[in-house]
């Protein structure tokens, strides 16, 4: 089980305290000792020095008489022969010397010495000095215990151990405050992002005004709901419209069956009323198809399976197939265009195509002409329809590739359901192209299609 974030970050800071401390006190504990060592050993080369000068001058001072501010057993001194012959000595190392003469022997310079001596308490510290006196060889050595000193560390060393785990202890309930602190306004947000929800989709989180990695969460997660909430209203839009569309002809297919059934018909009313009846249901088909196209796109899953196709000649079998319809509105379909062959999805592009001509030939009047013109250059494949209808109304071209997006008919109707561009941006983007619609300056409508090869 995972500890909690603020447990965590306490116990992190509590160790790295730890660490500081111990180093801390390391420190203190290896530079005071050597402070107090440094302090002996000047100590003791200047008492060597003075004691090597007064040699020979009538009579050493080991600064033990009566009344002396140092304790004999703290500081003391010999000369010694070559032997090891105590010459003189003070009043607390008088009966033995204080080096053998095995060592004596290897003094050639000032030497220091730690060692344990019989009666005392502790380790102490020699010097050992080699003079001359009247060419005779001598040894002055002076010693200080290290009682004091080893007291005064193990004094620091107890202080540290007690008072290490005092301060840790303090320093980690203020990392524990602090890591609360910094963790309250993670807290509010995240309170905040539960009670977000479908029924209160505008709720934001709170943003403190820190200017700080926090604040700058906070803004991304507000804009992320944003977002979230822009996607959820248009797709709550789109199944609202979506129903409204597939109301209507399920609503009249409906109408046409009960009117079948509602008595009895000859043959021929029922061929008709099954013949409307077929007319609402492909209207359904289309309108389930093309919903599901948008489905796909929404979710960036909308297949393509490219082929070498002609667009030439994809664009004359789609003017077969509105011939009719055009014939019957008494518009011309003109088809232009060098005959290349594109790596496309050709029943995507048809399908697009079929809709840009279906909106054509919905708004241009009697006597309109509707161009389908193609072209290819650096990569692009550029398919254009246009027609010398009445264009796209104003205002209208800012969301003609939305969903159910529509605009009046040449009779001023509003036709269609409002799918067939949306389902044109769709295949260009699936595409890698881009959708483009405009009015031509002579009148009329211009929709692009632009799609990578």
């Amino acid at each position: 089980m995972r500890l909690p974030l603020r447990v965590r970050l306490t116990l992190v800071f509590a160790v790295g305290m730890a660490l500081v401390l111990g180093g801390l006190g390391a420190f203190l504990y290896t530079r005071l000792g050597a402070e107090l060592d440094q302090q002996i050993d000047t100590g003791l080369r200047s008492r060597a020095e003075v004691l090597a000068a007064g040699i020979g001058q009538g009579g050493l001072n080991f600064g033990d008489a009566p009344g002396a501010l140092v304790d004999p057993r703290e500081a003391f001194a010999q000369v010694l022969d070559p032997s090891g012959a105590i010459v003189e000595a003070s009043s607390a190392v008088v009966d033995a010397p204080l080096l053998p003469a095995g060592s004596l022997a290897s003094v050639r310079r000032p030497m220091f010495i730690d060692r344990n001596i019989r009666g005392f308490a502790g380790r102490v510290r020699l010097l050992a000095l080699p003079v001359r006196e009247s060419g005779n060889p001598l040894y002055v050595i002076v010693g200080a215990a290290l009682l004091s000193r080893d007291g005064a560390l193990h004094r620091l060393l107890l202080l540290l151990a007690l008072g290490g785990p005092v301060v840790l202890a303090l320093t980690s309930v203020g990392g524990w405050v602090l890591a609360g602190a910094a963790l309250r306004p993670v807290e509010r947000m995240r309170r905040e992002a539960a009670a977000v929800s479908v029924s209160e989709p505008d709720r934001r989180l709170p943003v403190p005004s820190t200017n700080d990695e926090l604040a700058r969460l906070g803004t991304t997660l507000n804009s992320m709901l944003d977002r979230l909430q822009r996607a959820f209203e248009r797709e709550r839009r789109f199944v609202d419209d979506a129903s409204h569309e597939l109301r209507t002809p399920l609503g009249a297919l409906k109408v046409q069956l009960e009117l079948a059934l509602s008595r009895s018909r000859s043959a021929g009313e029922l061929q008709s009323a099954l013949r409307d009846a077929l007319e609402e249901t492909d209207r359904v088909v289309r309108l389930a198809e093309d919903l599901l196209v948008l489905a796909r796109t929404t979710e960036g899953q909308l297949p393509l399976h490219r082929e070498s196709v002609s667009i030439h000649e994809l664009l004359l079998q789609t003017r077969t197939l509105y011939e009719g319809q055009a014939r019957e509105s008494g518009v011309r379909i003109e088809v232009e265009g060098p005959d290349e062959t594109a790596s496309i999805d050709p029943i995507r592009i048809r399908q697009a195509v079929e809709n840009l001509l279906d909106n054509a030939l919905r708004h241009t009047g009697d006597g309109g002409e509707i161009v389908l013109r193609a072209d290819r250059a650096d990569g692009i494949v550029r398919i254009v329809v246009e027609d010398d209808g009445q264009g796209f109304p104003p205002g209208f071209l800012d969301r003609a590739f939305e969903p159910f997006a529509r605009g009046p008919t040449e009779d001023g109707s509003w036709g269609g359901a409002g799918l067939g561009l949306a389902i044109v941006r769709a295949v260009a983007e699936a595409h890698g192209g881009t959708a483009l619609a405009e009015n031509r300056p002579q009148g009329g409508a211009r929709v692009t299609l632009a799609i990578k090869t």
